[in-house]
């Protein structure tokens, strides 16, 4: 399975209000393997970027004033992209600032060109309800070392994304199970017509039985003559 890891960077939080992208940034798993295919770019947003998006990712205009359009990369993210199920923290808001970057380019949305989406958000709250589940609280949570994060940045963001995603769902495999693995184990059972050890049986002494009776007896009197054990060791 070919999956892209995403995340970008904006002026804002608000595409269909004009904010733009600034930075976008994948990278590729396959198999639930990071190979090293990656995807940046920072792109020149065609308008001003406001100081309290800057305070977040450290991008200005005047960083980006000479970086190409997102028009100028959009075929080639495309082609990184295509076939792809993209993983993204809190998808809605990256899938929809790349579904209005494409429709001013004549492309469709990124559902048409990717199978599915998966939001580690939405997964990371139903595996943790009631706690954080930032980027930040997840690499804690799953012993990922982002002591080098000190801005977000799309790229840095996606390969500790990445690697919170691959922790969140380990052992996926191991529930689901594989061909190769299953028919194994199979085989094993079928030949496996060694003669089993017996058993050895340790036998409760006098005195443990009597103080089993003792605590059924006074589990009994304590429910009113309910004791289910007692009740089940009657002889028939």
């Amino acid at each position: 399975m070919r999956q892209i890891v995403l995340d970008t960077e904006t002026t804002g939080l608000y595409p269909d209000r004009g904010d733009r992208i600034v930075e976008i940034a994948a990278i590729e798993l396959c198999d639930r393997a990071v190979t090293q295919r990656r995807f940046h770019r920072y792109i020149n947003p065609e308008r001003d970027v406001p100081e309290e998006a800057a305070r977040v990712h450290g991008l200005t205009w005047e960083r980006l004033q000479d970086e190409p359009l997102f028009a100028d990369i959009a075929s080639s993210l495309l082609e990184f992209i295509d076939g792809a199920e993209i993983i993204a923290h809190n998808a809605p808001f990256d899938v929809g600032f790349i579904n209005s970057e494409f429709a001013r380019v004549g492309l469709n949305k990124v559902t048409h060109y990717c199978p599915s989406v998966i939001d580690t958000l939405k997964l990371a709250k139903e595996l943790h309800p009631g706690k954080k589940n930032n980027l930040d609280a997840l690499c804690d949570r799953y012993f990922v070392d982002n002591s080098h994060r000190t801005l977000h940045g799309a790229l840095l963001d996606t390969e500790l994304l990445g690697e919170v995603y691959l922790a969140m769902t380990r052992g996926q495999e191991s529930l689901l199970g594989d061909e190769e693995s299953t028919s194994a184990t199979t085989q094993a059972t079928v030949i496996d017509n060694q003669p089993r050890p017996t058993l050895r049986v340790l036998c409760a002494s006098a005195e443990e039985q009597a103080l089993h009776a003792q605590q059924l007896a006074d589990i009994d009197k304590a429910s009113k003559g309910k004791c289910l054990w007692l009740k089940l060791e009657d002889p028939v």
